[in-house]
């Protein structure tokens, strides 16, 4: 099929990353993968950082869509339109216009519904999401936390499908782990001799700087020095995140922006991957830890448990609980083996159940019996 591909929050190729971007990235690979024709739609960006915006991005994407009706047949053609994660800030206010005029299947991918916006300044946006999803043929989500909501929104007679958070394992490259160590350990000056803790998030304010502070206080209930940690990412939050961590100096080192192809050597350096994940979807990093056979400990929030497998590929600590997260990562610490069976079946979970082409499969016949 020949798929219209369209992002609300961001277009896969926006030049500035996030977890956001790299899902919709994959989506679109997946589509590829399974035989699909998918291209970008538009471009238009429907998040109002303010309510007040509201009001005019609906303006722009109405005239958005009527560009693209009027379009039909001469610069663009599909067979099926797919939305990827519309919420009240990012409602989808383009797709629903185009695919009721021009009679096209309407496809919903990881939809997020708070019902306490309902009523508020942002009403308008929680409405729009709910037409979204009575309007679509099929509703997927990739969080079995988010298909409560979502489930309770749609009628009776129908329910959410959930395709499972996945990988391309393939696009990483995955080096030799004790080449990786001896790469990172010259380049960053850290400890072959020390357990190396591993931390992966853009240094941003708000939610990733929440589970940078988490982090922080976790280690300092962890009351040993026998260990090093590594934070990959950037971003306007830089100061605030190596002022909480400047308890530690000389034991936490700041890797910057990282590549894939750095990221995929500390991944393969590290001993343990440590990330709060506060009010994350679920955490792409944590599949991609697992891919490089690297343990993790998370927190039991959303979408986590459907990433990590607790006591199998890694351990989840108690949300909000600083002692159980730093319980978590003394635990591990302290048991080179339980680590080492841990990495294994962490890269056969993702292998096996969470690679691009099971979602392939699982998205297909998602698309063709919606």
């Amino acid at each position: 099929m020949r798929i219209a591909f369209y992002a609300p929050l961001k277009a896969p190729d926006h030049p500035v990353p996030s977890g956001d971007r790299t899902v919709g990235r994959l989506i679109f690979a997946c589509l590829r993968r399974g035989g699909h024709d998918p291209f970008i739609v538009s471009r238009l960006r429907s998040r109002a950082a303010q309510a007040s915006d509201q009001r005019e991005i609906r303006r722009r994407a109405e005239a958005e869509a009527e560009r693209l009706i009027a379009g039909w047949g001469r610069d663009w053609q599909a067979d099926l339109w797919l939305t990827y994660h519309l919420y009240y800030k990012a409602p989808d206010w383009v797709g629903m216009r185009v695919c009721r005029a021009l009679g096209l299947p309407y496809v919903v991918v990881e939809p997020s519904i708070a019902p306490k916006r309902a009523d508020g300044p942002f009403a308008p946006g929680h409405r729009a999401s709910l037409q979204a999803l009575h309007r679509a043929a099929a509703v997927i989500c990739m969080t079995r936390h988010d298909m409560a909501c979502v489930a309770a929104a749609l009628p009776e007679d129908r329910a959410p499908l959930w395709l499972p958070p996945f990988i391309d394992a393939d696009a990483w490259p995955q080096p030799e782990a004790g080449r990786a160590r001896s790469d990172i350990g010259e380049r960053f000056g850290t400890d072959p001799s020390r357990p190396w803790l591993l931390a992966v998030g853009m240094l941003r304010h708000g939610d990733k700087l929440a589970s940078y502070r988490a982090l922080a206080a976790a280690l300092h209930r962890l009351g040993r020095d026998d260990w090093q940690l590594l934070i990959a990412g950037d971003g306007p939050a830089r100061p605030g995140v190596e002022a909480l961590f400047s308890p530690f100096a000389g034991r936490v080192f700041f890797a910057g922006q990282a590549d894939r192809d750095l990221l995929s050597s500390l991944y393969a350096a590290s001993d343990l991957f440590v990330w709060p994940a506060v009010n994350e979807a679920y955490g792409m990093v944590f599949l991609e830890a697992q891919l490089h056979a690297l343990p993790v400990v998370g927190a039991q929030t959303r979408g986590v448990p459907d990433v990590v497998r607790h006591g199998e590929t890694g351990l989840l600590a108690e949300a909000g609980n600083d002692a159980a997260f730093a319980a978590a990562i003394a635990a591990l610490l302290d048991d080179v083996s339980r680590r080492c069976r841990m990495g294994a079946a962490g890269r056969r979970f993702v292998l096996e159940d969470r690679g691009m082409d099971k979602a392939a499969t699982r998205l297909g016949a998602m698309l063709n019996d919606g």
